[in-house]
């Protein structure tokens, strides 16, 4: 079982099992949703995924990809933890940075690459220059 939590801690989720898959993504949607130059986002079988009950605020938009996608938030700090995509039935996305663990399971495929900032196909190397 694997939890995610928001950054106040009070929106936990829980999640059986290993993803389905995990994927990073460089849309523009993605990039202002997470304040960063993509999103990682592991998709599970919605039966697999326990949300809690009336402490979610939610927030729906289309995506570039013409589908509408409903993303899951804390009303307390704001942090997104999960979304569904109608292009994704039964599954739900969590954010991969909710689990705080750095032994999760990279990311096993890039979309929205033409969006892509070029910088982070060097993260490898600018990591091993500035390594703590």
């Amino acid at each position: 079982m694997r939890e995610a939590t928001c950054s106040c801690g009070r929106l936990r989720i829980a999640c059986d099992g290993e993803p389905d898959i995990v994927s990073l993504c460089h849309c523009l949607d993605c990039q202002r949703r997470t304040g960063s130059a993509f999103g990682v986002q592991a998709w599970f079988a919605e039966d697999r995924v326990s949300l809690p009950n009336g402490e979610i605020e939610r927030h729906t938009r289309v995506a570039d990809s013409g589908g509408s996608v409903h993303y899951g938030f804390c009303r307390s700090c704001g942090s997104t933890v999960f979304w569904r995509a109608d292009k994704q039935p039964g599954k739900i996305a969590v954010a991969v940075g909710a689990f705080a663990d750095p032994t999760f399971p990279a990311p096993a495929r890039s979309i929205w690459e033409r969006r892509q900032h070029p910088w982070t196909k060097r993260i490898e190397d600018l990591a091993a220059k500035h390594a703590d």
